[in-house]
């Protein structure tokens, strides 16, 4: 059964990414990476520049 979970896993993140990317290009996976790295490790640095970068990338039109 945990196999069938990590597969089922990968492909959902594997998904959300190319809907990212095809609707934000590469600064929205970029944006997503950092936030997704930070929270792992921990690091407020990276988690807040992954969100800094994403917000840029939402509100870009709006601005």
């Amino acid at each position: 059964m945990p196999a069938a979970l990590a597969l089922l896993s990968a492909v959902f993140v594997l998904g959300f990414e190319h809907i990212v990317q095809s609707k934000y290009g590469a600064t929205g996976i970029i944006g997503l990476l950092l936030l997704t790295v930070g929270i792992k490790a921990k690091s407020p640095a990276f988690s807040s520049a992954g969100a800094v970068l994403l917000a840029l990338v939402l509100a870009g039109p709006a601005l």
